[in-house]
């Protein structure tokens, strides 16, 4: 077949370095609002990623044929789920049958990254909703969905098509690909909703009953090689009315033995076609003014966001999603995102909008974020600067970082930005494309740099010492007492540990499976046993900082002061306060115990909520307290009775 040969003939045409091409913005003037949603200022976020989440319905489970598309772009003929409790590490069954196997880009699959990346779990929508009272009462208040869209890859950012939930997400998949199958996907008034996207809707339900924002993770930056319009191109070539939504660079001439078909895949990624834009990036990422290069490109992008705005289309979106996560957001121009918000506040004024703003140049430059933040883009960004000096300090890694400096540096990154869009900004410590939080802290590597094994064999794969959990403890306090919406990567609650892509895609740890030890290396190098196990206790530390998080609106709304930078006893504290209430982080990194004292902004007794132990009535309008190694307290004071109580509408 002419589609499978092209298929195969891709992964030599991946191309760079081409000239900007311009063309004519006539994007209509836009009105937008500028401000951030209250509610995202209050969230409290948890990331979940749905095929590693849980495994509620074993009859939805994909199939080989499921997996068509994804990468390596070979399935073996004894390929099979994976049981959800074994070891991360051991090799499947059906790995041996890879060891002569190339990848579509000509590579051989031999590390355990490459094969990993066609197992399977099972999770799914239902595992979700059976697990909705466990989000409830972690205390988590808004919830970020990876992505849904139809998909082969576990990670599903290689879409089939953006306008349904996955096929395997939901309880028919075999009723959902022939229901997808009758419709005209450029034309909305033929789209139906499958199983899975019904499913989706009474789950985003379900969330809403429990107080639980709901927000969708989508690349409008890319495709997968199945979705629709890529196969339409290479079926039909330069006559495909979708011809002008991809970086085509040449066409195929049926003519000659050789496929000249070439295409730009997202940095050089074969199955991942881009959207052509009206201009292209260069080889460092920088925030750009351009545009989605075919108008029906953009509408179509508009019309799948709509879908999950108001799904029933009656103008009222409380049915719908609360907002998007809008992956590699600083690789799609910015007059493209004004549009988007635009469209997006319309529809639903309340709804978020938070961009992935990452990497400026690997690894050692973050992009700034303010040209997205200027209240005509993005309400936030996923605030990886923020974890990257909160690991410097707390973590010492990659080296010590002095308390004035660690101050400096947070100041830097709030200093430009508005302080409605600092306290809206999305925390993220760990994520699905990080280490896990704890494993992080236990290496002193550069942030995500050689962060898992196959790049960095002596980076420590196993479950971290007390030591590190200590530090973990010291970097939440911080994390959920500091301007912004503090973030959970799911599983960090649980305990779990893991190195970067893809072992920080673990399938969860819940407490009523049994796992096996995990006691395999992929380098078949020596490691502990380990015993991976639900940590009820650390769960329980997570509750305590969502509770007091909620409890106390001064902590997302409250303004910011450093009263404590003491770098040779290494103590910290800030207050944030309003006119009638303070809460002090104040903590101790050194291996020695300290006893400060802090100026405080009222005359009252002030309390260690964290403890719940008084400290002593303020004098002078200071308090005093001593404090263990490598520990911290939240203390508060002021007028305590209004905490419950959110403030005025801002």
């Amino acid at each position: 077949m002419r589609y499978l040969a092209i298929l195969f003939f891709l992964f030599g045409i991946i191309l760079s370095g081409c000239k900007p091409t311009h063309k004519k913005d006539d994007s209509p003037a836009l009105t937008i609002i500028t401000d951030p949603p209250q509610w995202a200022r209050e969230a409290i976020w948890y990331q979940l990623f749905v095929e590693r989440f849980r495994n509620g319905d074993q009859g939805n489970d994909p199939t080989a044929e499921d997996l068509l598309g994804a990468y390596p772009g070979y399935i073996p003929k004894k390929w099979k789920i994976t049981p959800w409790t074994t070891d991360w590490y051991a090799p499947d069954p059906w790995f041996k049958s890879l060891h002569t196997c190339y990848d579509w880009s000509g590579n051989p699959i031999h590390d355990f990254n490459q094969k990993v990346q066609l197992r399977r779990y099972g999770g799914d929508l239902q595992g979700v909703m059976d697990q909705i009272d466990y989000l409830d009462s972690l205390g988590i208040n808004a919830v970020y969905f990876n992505p849904l869209n139809d998909a082969p890859s576990l990670h599903k950012y290689d879409a089939r098509n953006w306008r349904h939930i996955d096929r395997n997400f939901g309880p028919d998949p075999k009723g959902d690909v022939e229901k997808m199958a009758q419709e005209n996907p450029i034309d909305p008034g033929t789209w139906q909703m499958t199983a899975a996207d019904q499913l989706f809707l009474r789950v985003v339900q379900a969330l809403h009953q429990k107080g639980i924002r709901v927000i969708l993770d989508y690349s409008w930056n890319h495709t997968g090689l199945e979705f629709w319009a890529f196969r339409d191109i290479l079926e039909k070539g330069a006559t495909s009315p979708y011809k002008d939504w991809y970086w085509i660079d040449t066409f195929d001439d049926p003519a000659t033995p050789v496929n000249e078909f070439s295409y730009r895949g997202w940095l050089g990624v074969f199955d991942l076609p881009e959207i052509k834009e009206t201009i292209r990036h260069t080889s460092t990422i920088e925030a750009l003014e351009g545009n989605i290069f075919d108008s029906t490109a953009k509408q179509h992008i508009f019309n799948v966001t709509q879908r999950w705005l108001d799904p029933n289309g009656d103008g009222n979106p409380s049915d719908g999603v609360d907002g998007f996560r809008l992956d590699v957001a600083a690789e799609v121009p910015l007059g493209f995102w004004r549009e988007y918000r635009s469209f997006v506040r319309k529809i639903n004024p309340e709804a978020y909008l938070t961009g992935e703003v990452w990497w400026e140049k690997y690894p050692d430059h973050l992009l700034d974020p303010q040209p997205f933040l200027q209240g005509d883009i993005f309400d936030a960004v996923m605030n990886y600067r923020w974890y990257r000096e909160a690991r410097h300090f707390f973590a010492e890694a990659p080296d010590r970082l002095s308390v004035t400096q660690f101050t400096e540096n947070l100041m830097q990154l709030t200093r430009p930005v508005p302080v409605k869009n600092n306290q809206a900004m999305m925390n993220v410590a760990a994520s699905h494309d990080t280490p896990r939080l704890p494993t992080s802290l236990f290496n002193d590597n550069k942030y995500k740099f050689q962060a898992k094994p196959t790049d960095n064999p002596a980076y420590k794969i196993h479950k971290p010492d007390t030591t590190t959990i200590q530090t973990q403890k010291l970097l939440l306090i911080h994390q959920f007492t500091w301007i912004g919406a503090p973030h959970i990567w799911a599983g960090d609650e649980m305990g779990m540990w893991g190195a970067d892509d893809p072992d920080t895609r673990k399938p969860l740890l819940w407490p009523d499976l049994q796992f096996e030890p995990e006691k395999y290396h992929p380098l078949n190098l020596p490691r502990p046993i380990d015993q991976p196990k639900f940590d009820r206790a650390l769960f329980g530390f997570y509750r305590q900082l969502t509770h007091i998080r909620k409890k106390y609106p001064v902590l997302s709304y409250g303004e910011t002061e450093f009263i404590l930078q003491d770098d040779s006893c290494q103590t910290l504290g800030y207050s944030r306060f309003n006119g009638r209430q303070e809460i002090i982080a104040v903590f101790n990194t050194g291996n020695e115990t300290q006893c400060v004292t802090l100026p405080v902004k009222f005359i009252t007794q002030y309390c260690d909520i964290l403890q719940n132990d008084p400290i002593i009535q303020s004098t002078n309008n200071t308090i005093s307290l001593c404090l263990k190694p490598r520990t911290a307290a939240i203390i508060v004071g002021g007028d305590t009775s209004q905490a419950e109580q959110n403030p005025k509408k801002k």
